[in-house]
């Protein structure tokens, strides 16, 4: 019998319900999410507690009805008013965090490529001078400022909303050092035919790894752990 309620656990209600709909093998307009506990990042990662959302799929009813009955659904804003009223919102919120932060900055927001659901996520691109204490340790601090923008605009939207938060290019350049790095560790798989071990990463990362290996096929890659030391190997076919 298919599966239609789903409990997930994650440090972050953006990772459980990307975990969720993986799990249930779903688009997000085909489910309702209900966050349990938004759970804590606690200070400098002390004392944190996980989120937990309940994901229960859409019946045939709902998922039948016409969009125009649901116009305060983010996933889906016909107007184009709608959508610059949700980047307007997004920037100013944005602008706001920063200032509580009593940090100077230029925002500029933009939608991104739409994903294979046809949804699209919100880019939120920060500029300014010395800005590495936005970034922090391993990005700690600009994911959390991600995680408390998404959490907002989802609010006031009153469905999930995928905000992406980039500091000076960051992210870019990280995902070039994955990639470099997954084609690095995939040679010495290959040639010392042992399995490589990879240090620590958010699951948007390991996805950045997995996605560069696939056009490698002498490897197989897997994530491996429990959060917030879950990790990705690297192993040779046999």
């Amino acid at each position: 019998m298919e599966r239609t309620n789903l409990e997930v656990i994650a440090p972050t209600i953006e990772e459980a319900t990307a975990r969720g709909l993986e799990q249930l093998g779903v688009s997000s307009e085909m489910v309702e999410v209900e966050v349990l506990d938004e759970g804590t990042r606690g200070f400098l990662g002390m004392g944190s507690r996980q989120a937990r959302i309940r994901m229960t799929l859409k019946s045939a009813d709902a998922l039948a009805a016409p969009a125009s009955a649901h116009p305060s659904d983010a996933a889906s804003p016909t107007p184009a008013a709608a959508d610059d009223d949700l980047l307007n919102f997004t920037a100013e919120t944005a602008r706001e965090l920063l200032a509580r932060m009593k940090l100077t900055a230029t925002v500029t927001v933009s939608y991104g490529a739409a994903d294979l659901s046809g949804e699209k996520n919100i880019l939120v691109d920060i500029r300014g001078d010395d800005l590495s204490v936005l970034i922090g340790r391993r990005a700690e601090t600009m994911n959390a400022l991600q995680y408390i923008l998404g959490l907002i605009v989802s609010k006031q939207t009153e469905a999930w909303v995928q905000v992406t938060v980039d500091v000076e290019g960051y992210r870019a350049r990280r995902e070039q050092q994955l990639r470099q790095l997954a084609r690095r560790m995939a040679e010495q798989a290959i040639c010392t035919g042992k399995r490589q071990v990879l240090e620590p990463m958010s699951s948007a990362e390991r996805r950045i790894i997995h996605l560069e290996l696939r056009e490698v096929p002498e490897v197989i890659s897997e994530s491996v752990g429990e959060d917030p030391n879950r990790k990705v190997t690297i192993s040779p076919k046999i």
